[in-house]
């Protein structure tokens, strides 16, 4: 999945991408990271596992996206090191096969 195709899934407000994982290449420890999306919120996009202690949480998908927040980048700034491990919880094999097909 590409960077667009990312951000339209969470511009869109999926209802399945909370517990979004990704890591990136360049961390020799792969730490995972965490996004998603819950509506219940005035806040309802959130990020985990960055620069600020405890995550964070955004009124918009570009606001989450664009935010300066893994090593004082954004997740836009950083995409080529992107690997996607799941979204809402699914793989991201399992994902492309489902939502792909």
């Amino acid at each position: 999945m590409d960077y667009q195709g990312l951000f339209d899934l969470f511009d869109g407000r999926c209802d399945n991408i909370d517990e979004t994982a990704f890591y990136f290449k360049n961390d020799p420890d792969e730490t995972e990271r965490f996004i998603g999306f819950l509506p219940e919120y005035d806040k309802p996009y959130w990020v985990g596992y960055c620069d600020i202690k405890d995550g964070c949480e955004f009124k918009t998908a570009k606001e989450l996206f664009e935010a300066p927040v893994f090593d004082g980048k954004s997740l836009k700034d950083r995409w080529d090191d992107v690997v996607l491990c799941s979204i809402g919880g699914i793989g991201i094999e399992d994902w492309e096969k489902r939502f792909n097909d």
